[in-house]
Parts: C-alpha cells; sequence; structure tokens
C-alpha cells in the first residue's frame, strides 16, 4: 500500500425542552477549537435520526452516508460526545481529526511501507460477448501480464466496457493516453477534500490545486491510484503499456488523499456508492487511517482513540456489507508490515495522523482488526517479485491470504543480475503532473536523470501525445493483478443485459481461487531475508499444503484458467 468510537452505553434519551424540566441539568458546556467527529448509528437508527442528534447538540454535519449510518460532522472539541451520549440514536460517536489551517510552502509526500523503495535504494444473454487484444510495446517490461497469463487470456477474453472496475484509491489520472480509452467518466467520483495542513501546520496534501480544495474526479494527484488503475485496464492499442483486462471499463471512486491518507468517511462512502453504481470489481490497496489495527480496548489507547477504532471496525464492516449484498467483488492487498497477520508485530506506527502521536502497541489478534483487509468478504492479495519467490515486505498467514499475485519485489535474485534492480518491480502508469513535481521528468517532457535511474518509461504517440510509467512494489500492486482477473471472470461468466453485466462475488472468488496456479511452500520452508538486508523479524515461515498455504494461498492468480476452465467452479 504506497503503501488512515464511542462504544458509550446508552443512557436515558434526551427530552425536548429538557431545560424545562424541573430539577433537570443542564446540558453540558460546548468549548474549545473546532475538530471533526465521526458519528455511527444506533443499530436500526437512520442517518437523518443521526444527523438531527448532532445539531440538537450544537454540531454542524458535514457528510452523511445513508446506506451505513455514518456521519461527520465537526463541532467544539470540548462538551460535544457528552451531548451525544444520550441520544439512542447515536451508536458510536469519536472525535477523526482536528481542522487545521496553519500555512506552509514545503509539500511532503505520505507513503506507506514500501512501495516506493526503489527510490530511496536508488443477465442474461446466452452468448457471452469474447473481445480478444494484442499486446502492447513496453508489456515486455511488465513481467505480471506473463506471470498471470493476462498475454493467453486476452486471445479468448480480454475484457468487455460493460464490466466495471472500482479503483478506490488516491485517483485515477482519466486523461492518461492508456487509461484514457478505458476511463468510465461518467461514473467516477471523488470523495475525498484535500488537506493542506494538519493541525500542528504540518504540511498533508499541501496547496489545493483546484479552487475549493476538491480535485476533479478525473486526476491523481499522488499517482498511486493511477499505477493501480494501469494494472488492471490500461487499454491493449498498440501504444504504450496494457493490463490484465485491457477492454474493461475504469471508474475511480476516490477515497485517499494526495498524501496516501484513506480516511474513514470518504472509504465508506466510495464502498457504498460501488454497490449503488452497479460496480462489479473493486480494488482496495490500502488501510484505513489512522490505525494500521483498530482495537477494541488496547491499554495503551485513551479511551478515546479505543472509541474511536471501534466505530472504524464497525463502520467498514457495514460499509464492506453493503456492497456485497449490491454485487461487488472486493480484493484487498495483504499490507506489507511482513507479517503473519494471524500474528501481528507491534504497530509502531497508530495513529499516523496528525504527524507525531504514534505510540507503540502490542496488537492482540482476537480484538484488532487492519481494515479493509480483515473485514468481511475481502479476497486477500499477497505478493510475490519475478522468481515467484514471496516478497520479503509482503504480509502472508492463512487466517487472510485469498491468493498472491506479481507485486514486485526489488531485492528478488540475490547473487544474480536480477537482483536490485528496477525490473523486478511492476511497471505501470504514471501520471505526468506527479512525474513533473517528483523530478522524474522535466518541464518540458523529458526523463530526468533521477527519472532514468528510477527506470521511468516514455512512450509518444505521432500526434505528439506522450505517457510516462513508472515502476512500484507493494501488495498494492499484486492486489490489481487479482483484481483484472477478476474483471475478466465478470466478463466471461456473467449475466448480460442492457443495463450492464453481473455475476455474485461469492462466485467470483469461487472461480478466482479455483482456478488459482498452485504454488508450493519453499524448501526450507522457513525464508531468510537477512542476506539481502532486512532485520531478523522479516524471516517468515510458510505453512500449509501446495494447494494452500501460508505464502501463496491458493495460489497465483492464472487468467488464463480463469476464462478457460472457471465454469466448472460455478
Amino acid at each position: 500500500m504506497n503503501r488512515k468510537l464511542v462504544g458509550t452505553a446508552l443512557a436515558v434519551p434526551l427530552l425536548v425542552g429538557l431545560a424545562l424540566v424541573p430539577g433537570a441539568s443542564a446540558q453540558p458546556a460546548l468549548s474549545g477549537k473546532t475538530v471533526e467527529y465521526n458519528v455511527l448509528a444506533a443499530d436500526g437508527a437512520t442517518a437523518a435520526s443521526v444527523e438531527a442528534a448532532v445539531r440538537a447538540a450544537g454540531g454542524t454535519v458535514v457528510t452523511s452516508n445513508q446506506a451505513t449510518g455514518l456521519v461527520t460532522a465537526t463541532a467544539p472539541a470540548t462538551g460535544f460526545t457528552a451531548r451525544l451520549a444520550g441520544d439512542r440514536s447515536v451508536g458510536e460517536a469519536a472525535r477523526s481529526k482536528t481542522i487545521g489551517s496553519v500555512p506552509r510552502t514545503s509539500r511532503v509526500q505520505q507513503t506507506k511501507a514500501v512501495e516506493q523503495e526503489a527510490r530511496a535504494a536508488r443477465a442474461g444473454t446466452k452468448a457471452t460477448p469474447r473481445a480478444t487484444a494484442g499486446m502492447d510495446p513496453l508489456d515486455s517490461l511488465a513481467w505480471g501480464l506473463s506471470a498471470v497469463r493476462s498475454n493467453l487470456a486476452r486471445t479468448k477474453q480480454a475484457g468487455d466496457k460493460r464490466v466495471k472496475v472500482g479503483v478506490l484509491d488516491t485517483g485515477v489520472d482519466g486523461s492518461h493516453p492508456d487509461i484514457a480509452p478505458n476511463f468510465d467518466r461518467a461514473d467516477s467520483r471523488n470523495f475525498t477534500r484535500d488537506i493542506p495542513y494538519d493541525e500542528n501546520g504540518a504540511v498533508v496534501d499541501g496547496p489545493c490545486e483546484y479552487r475549493g480544495c476538491v480535485d476533479p474526479a478525473d486526476v491523481d494527484n499522488g499517482g498511486h491510484g493511477t499505477h493501480v488503475a494501469g494494472t488492471i485496464a490500461a487499454a491493449a492499442d498498440g501504444f504504450g503499456i496494457s493490463g490484465v483486462a485491457p477492454n474493461v471499463s475504469i471508474v475511480n471512486i476516490r477515497g485517499g488523499q494526495d498524501s496516501g491518507f484513506f480516511f474513514l468517511q470518504p472509504v465508506v462512502d466510495a464502498l457504498t456508492y460501488a454497490g449503488d453504481a452497479g460496480i462489479d470489481v473493486v480494488n482496495m490497496s490500502f488501510y484505513v487511517d489512522p490505525w494500521l489495527f483498530n482495537c477494541a480496548n488496547n491499554p495503551a489507547d485513551t479511551p478515546d482513540q479505543q472509541a474511536e477504532q471501534r466505530l472504524v471496525v464497525k463502520s467498514i464492516t457495514r460499509a464492506m456489507e453493503y456492497a456485497h449484498r449490491k454485487g461487488v467483488t472486493q480484493i484487498v492487498s495483504l499490507g506489507n508490515g511482513h507479517m503473519d497477520l494471524a500474528k501481528p508485530l507491534p504497530d509502531t506506527s497508530s495513529p499516523d495522523y496528525p504527524v507525531g502521536t504514534t505510540h507503540s502497541r502490542t496488537i492482540d489478534n482476537s480484538t484488532c482488526s487492519s481494515l479493509p483487509i480483515e473485514g468481511p468478504h475481502a479476497i486477500g492479495v499477497g505478493a510475490y517479485g519475478p522468481s515467484q519467490a514471496k516478497a520479503d515486505y509482503s504480509n502472508y498467514g492463512t487466517e487472510r491470504i485469498s491468493v498472491a499475485a506479481p507485486g514486485g519485489y526489488f531485492r528478488d535474485g540475490f547473487g544474480t543480475d536480477w537482483y536490485r534492480t528496477n525490473e523486478n518491480e511492476v511497471l505501470s502508469t504514471y501520471p505526468r503532473n506527479v512525474a513533473l513535481t517528483e523530478g522524474a521528468i522535466d518541464a518540458d517532457g523529458n526523463v530526468t536523470p533521477d527519472g532514468e535511474a528510477l527506470g521511468v518509461q516514455k512512450a509518444c504517440k505521432a500526434d505528439g501525445t506522450c505517457g510516462y510509467y513508472q515502476y512500484l512494489q507493494g501488495t498494492s500492486m499484486a492486489s490489481p493483478h487479482a483484481t483484472g482477473v477478476a474483471a475478466l471472470i465478470v466478463a466471461q461468466y456473467g449475466a448480460y443485459t442492457r443495463d450492464g453485466v453481473s455475476l455474485a462475488p461469492d462466485k467470483v472468488r469461487k472461480v478466482l481461487e479455483g482456478t488459482a496456479a498452485p504454488i508450493p511452500c519453499p524448501v526450507p520452508a522457513t525464508v531468510d531475508y537477512t542476506p539481502v538486508g532486512r532485520p531478523a523479524e522479516f524471516n517468515a515461515t510458510c505453512t500449509g499444503t501446495p494447494s494452500f498455504n501460508s505464502f501463496y494461498g491458493h495460489g497465483s492468480v492464472d487468467a488464463w484458467n480463469a476464462v478457460t476452465n472457471g465454469k466448472k467452479f460455478l
């Protein structure tokens, strides 16, 4: 992932005209600076009733999700949650973040785990449409396409525009020449608002690029989402690079900030929108900030922090359940924490917002969850490198893994010419604006020496239109390979109607897992990553059988097998 609650006991409900009742105590006073809160409806209550409770308590509703009952509101820092505590419509309420406004001139990039390591190191119709596609010039550098056998699958099934794939990420550059042919501008949405600075004046997203601080739904100022989108469905048109499912539609359902943070309300809004908009598959390569693990009652956290985490778990669970009921297959990256998710390592990165608030926590697997990977209906994807070795950074474990896919592994091929080369990573689409900001290209669009060192590629059409491509690694790069295969499964076996195509998420999962290419545990089963410069905590032991194990799950996703032999799993 390039890389984001108050469970109070319900008291007697507030009464209209309470201040006039003899002997009744007055509401707590509101004081302090304005901050942001998440307020979640109690079971059976509506978002409208929560909105009314927020206003009655002196807050202002910012946004409201009707499907889950999650409301974001602003109110003074003191007294607001106490006022809400007695309202039966409110299930959970917790402070989300302070509204930042202190100006700064510098810009920082918030990255997660290892996705930038190379930079640091150096219905009904009986006939199923079967559109085919060829390969593009840069596909020879995209080893993941052959690893998942997309090159073969597209000779039978390359996807269909009626199959919609949602990219829940930092945005998608709809103008990129390899994205534009498949970009669904009409259905794309941006659920975020730029956060220039946090409450302490530290830069988050930096100065707003657009008036109103809301980017258009075809813009990506982070780069991560565009890379993901290209791996899924860059067009196969004889130019640049192609994706695993080069004929399906890409829908930007942005829930991530430019800086790489993914906060609760935008993620929930994006997920429920996916269900309402008829999106077939959604890729989620992130965790919900600010907690890597959301714990119900971790003793290292304050009561307010515990409440916030309980609210996150309940909200994301509702959103994922809603999307599943609406027919959305949810593909999620396993994470870059180099840990068995059933035996989580200490969390030293939470809360990661605002800057400087982290503290170390011991994680109890039974009461803590990393989301969305540990949410309902998540199809978890681990990462391997070009040698098919589990990437050193990739999380693993039989508890959460479903399949594995190419995620890149910069340190793959130790002792060979492959070792520590850009080509070990995953090449995909790169927004021009981000390439310019990061110094990979100059103002004239030429790749700079820094860009060349990172392996940045440039391709231009006869009319002068140019596209750029960058190498990244992470489970964020693995999950879109699986998402592309899932999209091909929907295209091959889904029910087509005038309005679109559909295939139940549980059926997509069965085909994806059933047609995966099994990869056995390595011998010896414990992999020592210290020779490649990792500390001993990276060492990992593979458990399980060749048909299902902790490193690869059911195996590597296989597009060719999925579209030719998947029917027997339905």
